[in-house]
This record gives structure tokens, sequence and C-alpha cells, in this order.
């Protein structure tokens, strides 16, 4: 038997200054301080349209802590979903703002902006197309070029994670 898991409820990640990673995520992403906990230079945050009691837990390791190395061995990125490509639009500019915007990609039926928190955990910001448009991308995923302008054009106002007006 399988364990039979719904979706990813949280990450955790071991950042080199809490403090500062508080900062980004908060602040990139709207995030509220859940609770902290100091025994453990842990913070736990939660997105402000979520039902978890929380979806990200930083745990500090200090200045000296070794940073991970890109493509090695690990976790390589978080993807967080937003409901409307507007809003990919405007994640984009977030992360433009902030500095830590890395890229951009169609996987066909998600497109996707993709950053790097202070400690270079890299994210993915990601909106899926409605169920009914996946085509051929139902069993596929490629990495393409973005072209977020025409992709506004045709979806804009979409919702996909969420029902209209519930958010």
């Amino acid at each position: 038997m399988a364990i039979p898991a719904v979706r990813l409820n949280h990450a955790v990640l071991f950042v080199s200054d809490l403090e500062r990673s508080v900062r980004f995520w908060t602040g990139a992403f709207d995030m509220e301080v859940v609770t902290r906990e100091p025994k453990a230079d842990a913070v736990f945050l939660r997105l402000a349209r979520s039902g978890n009691h929380h979806d990200l837990g930083l745990f500090g390791l200090g200045g000296t802590a070794e940073p991970k190395l890109p493509g090695s061995v690990g976790l390589y990125h978080l993807a967080w979903q937003v409901d409307t490509i507007d809003e990919l639009d405007a994640a984009r500019d977030v992360l433009l703002r902030l500095g830590a915007y890395t890229g951009e990609s169609s996987h066909g039926a998600t497109k996707s902006v993709y950053g790097a928190d202070p400690d270079g955990n890299e994210f993915e910001v990601m909106w899926m197309l409605p169920r009914e448009s996946w085509g051929d991308y139902d069993t596929a995923a490629p990495v393409d070029r973005l072209d977020l302008a025409a992709e506004l054009r045709q979806w804009s106002g979409v919702h996909t994670a969420t029902a209209p007006g519930s958010a």
C-alpha cells in the first residue's frame, strides 16, 4: 500500500541568517509569522490565503553555515501556486524588484517564474492552466520559453487555484 497523501502541506528550509530570511519571505509572499521557536532558532510562516497552520518553516544555522552548492544532491526548488496568470505577472514584478528573479518558463500545463532567496534556495511561482485545457500536456512537461504577454492576453482573469470570489 502507498501513502495516500493529497498534496505537500509545508516546506522547511535551513537558512544562514534567520531574520534576513524572515524579511525576504514575508516581503516577497506577504507571509505572516505564525510562531517563533527560540530553542530551535526557528520561525514558521503562513501565506495570507492558506488554510495550513504554516506553509514554510525556517531554521537558522548561523552565518558560518556552508551554502548549498548549485546542482548538488538535495532539494532543487519549491513551487508556490498562484490563482491567476495576472498574479503570476505580478509575482514576476515582485521578484525583479527584490533582485530575486532568476528566470521563467512554460511547462505546457503550467507557466512559471523563478527566484532565489538570500541563501540561494530556489523557488518557482507557477500558474496552472484550467484542467480541461491541458490537452497533450496531461502527460508532458516541456521546458519552453514563456511568452507571458501572450499568456496574459489568453488567460487573464481565469482562476485555477480557487473558485472566483473565494480568495
